[in-house]
């Protein structure tokens, strides 16, 4: 890289469940500068999430955060050129971007799905991904598998 890499800045936690985590959550939500939507979308998911949960000790922010955890993949695939062929790579994921990735995959396949708000799609997909079903873990597997299928290239690693 030409420039020095960005400072991290520093994100402040919720207002509801003063965590961190839901705000980077919530950054990915949001569309257009509308950050106090996609809270209010958010904690609508939660709501809804709390109410159609089985388990009983387990709040709504740790039914989200086991989903989050059950959509992060450990390793990706990566296109590499040796010698005028490309070949897919497969490498460990730095634990930043496995965050990011599943927050991007759940809100993506949230939004992918058939119900009437955005709020009650995205509790869908918490409660499926908490399960380990739902598109978004299906997502996650398919990584995996790519990377089983091409675990031979992983001596060009770089």
């Amino acid at each position: 890289m030409r420039k020095r890499q960005a400072k991290k800045r520093p994100l402040l936690p919720d207002p509801r469940f003063n965590d961190q985590l839901v705000t980077r959550f919530v950054n990915n939500l949001m569309w257009d500068g509308k950050k106090s939507t996609a809270f209010k979308v958010f904690y609508d998911a939660m709501d809804i999430v709390e109410a159609k949960k089985q388990d009983a000790e387990k709040s709504s922010v740790e039914i989200w955060k086991d989903a989050l955890t059950n959509v992060m993949p450990h390793v990706e695939v990566r296109s590499r050129r040796v010698g005028g062929a490309t070949f897919q790579i497969p490498m460990q994921i730095r634990p930043d971007r496995k965050i990011s990735m599943a927050m991007k995959w759940m809100i993506l396949y949230a939004r992918r799905r058939n119900e009437k708000s955005m709020a009650q799609k995205l509790a869908s997909e918490v409660l499926a991904a908490a399960k380990e079903e739902g598109a978004a873990v299906k997502k996650r597997m398919d990584t995996h598998k790519m990377a089983e299928a091409n675990k031979a290239f992983s001596h060009f690693r770089f």
